[in-house]
């Protein structure tokens, strides 16, 4: 078996302070709530996170997959670069995962603090909260159905994000929160499964 190609040495930022983060992850009681926002189904929805602030995503009406950008607040050049996270961390993000930047920047803009679904890898190789993929976007469904179609979760990052002065070419590529994905074992073609969110 083949080691991982990136190893971090001590003290490098890939090395997360698991007792820090485990102790933000456990400490739920110790929080104060700033905001709640509900994003109704095929829509999207942008909203500023200061640094030091916890973001909790859960789903509030079943099995429901999300996708999710990051950018600087301050710099929306620097954004999630979701293929390197992929490389640094896993095809599937965890707990003590970290949010990763895009070039010329490379630092951490979020880590992972918990995880209430825990899927781990099945008998299959699939993982949930999935960098293997992307969003949907209009331009793949024309060119495979014919048809036009604009809600999908491109369509919606970019309503998402407009109010923030960031247009579609800022939007990239995601995490998609909850989605259960791999590669299939004869072709190692891209595979969903139902979302485990409840």
């Amino acid at each position: 078996m083949p080691n991982a190609l990136y190893q971090p040495k001590a003290g490098s930022p890939l090395s997360v302070d698991t007792e820090f983060y485990g102790q933000l992850g456990k400490a739920v009681d110790q929080r104060m709530l700033v905001d709640a926002l509900v994003v109704a189904i095929r829509t999207g929805k942008a909203w500023p996170v200061p640094a030091g602030h916890i973001c909790r995503i859960v789903a509030i009406a079943g099995a429901q997959v999300g996708d999710l950008n990051l950018w600087n607040l301050h710099n929306p050049r620097e954004r999630f670069w979701a293929a390197r996270t992929k490389q640094l961390h896993s095809a599937h993000m965890r707990v003590f995962d970290r949010f990763w930047s895009c070039l010329p920047y490379l630092r951490p803009m979020a880590t992972v603090i918990g995880d209430s679904i825990n899927y781990g890898i099945d008998a299959d190789g699939a993982g949930c909260h999935d960098l293997l993929g992307t969003r949907c976007d209009p331009y793949v469904h024309q060119l495979l159905t014919g048809d036009a179609w604009d809600v999908c979760c491109h369509s919606n990052l970019v309503r998402a994000v407009a109010p923030y002065r960031l247009h579609e070419s800022d939007v990239h590529d995601v995490l998609n929160v909850f989605q259960v994905t791999g590669l299939t074992a004869d072709g190692h073609q891209y595979f969903v499964k139902p979302c485990p969110a409840r």
